[in-house]
């Protein structure tokens, strides 16, 4: 139970009409989700305005309502606060709310097109390693310790991130290590977190469903780092074009890491890169690890220059990374009884997809043929069906376009945008199959021994979002289906 005017503070209140010392047990911004003594933020969406929830909020117990725009009927009894931006006042409730949690623990926030989850989470395993107790917050899955709680998005809303934050508090976390979407950023869930490190990996071309153009993709992530104090850290990829960018107005302190660049803080050297494992060298350090896939050489260097500045001992940080793993859905490799090697992998950016065939390049040989399963999202950025399709036909030996989140769109009207500009080749092969399950299927029996079959874009994912249901479907459960 907190008192209103304490969970106010740093929210730019324009009017407040009401009691200020009333007593809030719950904050929300779903009308139906509200009891007795609940804080009500109408929030205008883009499908739905909250500010026509306000008396279904009423009705339901709220006694504290936010909002931009005040009803014409104001109710008795009821605490109204008028302001500029409910959603950034809504982080900054969130926060009062749960006692600003994040002051209480060390805050590590990944972002960029491509890396945030693996980063994020192989961070939080290395921790572990090194018997910290820390949380995580990730696409794929929720942690305090070893508790597990399901995720619906990459950054959770301010609510629920202030109340994770608040648990792993209370679980004794020194550490929380969390992806920062571009969505999190533009939509002011993380704003009023107190972020002790920032790390970038990339941009490419991604969520321009969303975002309006690449720039403002763009600024939005930078943004991230702009709101960085001088006692924070940001880590940057400096063989990103973006990396200067995103650190131009930044008070942080700076470190770079690299493999291409001399001048930059901590670099590697790949020594070996087969399908086994990585052999790297980084700064002075020389190992072998288990994961593989020459993009993941980035992200082990941004979790050693970000563990090396977290933990005294350099020497216990290489010991841990050498344990550590590809993460669920990111480049994993099964190999079947008949020698095929298959990886699926979440790729679903035309950057993300690019990265995935070069790492593949630097270790086939000329005797493997690439047989590539992917497809492109419904209601989502129109504009990379074609950049993503033509990616793959280019790469592979046989290509075969499918469904991946289908969502409200025709499968095959998909498909065919994903075949736009692709200029044919005699020794290529496009297929069009609409049912993924099928497309897998395929895959695997025109492959020979030894040849590679890629199963891109859903990776972790348990579904396929059809006409607004999500019905059960899993890449590595129809692998070993037909493995069968």
């Amino acid at each position: 139970m907190k008192l209103l005017k304490d969970i106010l503070h740093n929210v730019n209140v324009q009017t407040l009409i009401g009691d200020d010392k009333n007593s809030i047990n719950k904050i929300v911004f779903e009308s139906k989700k509200c009891e007795i003594n609940t804080l009500f933020c109408a929030i205008p969406g883009n499908v739905f305005d909250g500010h026509k929830f306000i008396d279904d909020a009423i009705i339901s117990g709220a006694t504290a309502i936010v909002c931009e725009k005040l009803p014409k009927k104001l109710k008795e009894g009821i605490t109204y606060i008028k302001v500029r931006d409910s959603r950034e006042s809504l982080s900054f409730i969130s926060s009062n709310f749960f006692e600003n949690p994040s002051k209480k623990i060390k805050v590590i926030g990944v972002t960029g097109t491509n890396g945030k989850t693996t980063i994020a989470t192989l961070l939080f395993n290395l921790f572990r390693q090194l018997k910290y107790n820390c949380g995580l917050i990730s696409t794929i899955e929720n942690r305090i310790n070893d508790f597990v709680f399901s995720s619906s998005s990459t950054t959770p809303d301010s609510i629920k991130t202030n109340e994770l934050l608040s648990k792993m508090v209370l679980h004794g976390c020194k550490f929380c290590f969390m992806e920062v979407s571009s969505h999190g950023i533009k939509q002011s869930r993380i704003l009023g977190i107190n972020f002790a490190c920032a790390v970038f990996t990339n941009i490419s071309r991604d969520h321009l469903d969303y975002h309006k153009n690449l720039e403002d993709y763009v600024l939005t992530k930078k943004k991230f780092f702009d709101d960085l104090d001088s006692s924070s850290i940001a880590f940057l990829n400096k063989d990103d074009t973006y990396s200067e960018t995103m650190v131009k107005h930044c008070e942080s302190k700076k470190v770079f890491y690299s493999i291409d660049s001399q001048n930059a803080d901590h670099r590697a050297e790949i020594l070996k890169n087969n399908f086994s494992g990585l052999e790297i060298k980084i700064d002075e350090h020389h190992f072998k690890t288990k994961i593989t896939g020459y993009f993941n050489v980035y992200n082990l260097l941004a979790i050693y220059s970000v563990a090396a500045r977290l933990h005294s001992s350099t020497e216990d940080i290489i010991k841990c990374i050498r344990n550590l793993e590809n993460i669920l859905g990111r480049f994993n490799i099964i190999k079947s009884k008949s020698g095929v090697n298959m990886i699926i992998d979440y790729a679903h950016s035309p950057g993300a997809i690019d990265s995935l065939f070069k790492s593949i390049y630097k270790i086939k040989d000329s005797s493997q043929k690439i047989i590539t399963v992917v497809g492109c999202g419904g209601n989502r950025d129109v504009g990379k069906r074609p950049m993503m399709g033509k990616i793959s036909y280019v790469n592979s030996d046989i290509s075969i376009f499918t469904a991946d989140n289908p969502r409200d769109e025709d499968i095959m009207c998909i498909i065919n945008e994903m075949s736009l500009g692709i200029n044919f080749q005699k020794e290529k092969t496009l297929i069009k199959i609409t049912d993924r399950r099928e497309a897998i299927n395929e895959a695997i029996k025109l492959a020979d021994r030894n040849d590679i079959v890629l199963i891109l874009g859903k990776g972790h994912e348990k579904y396929q979002e059809i006409k607004g249901k999500k019905y059960p479907f899993d890449d590595y459960v129809e692998i070993k289906k037909f493995l069968k």
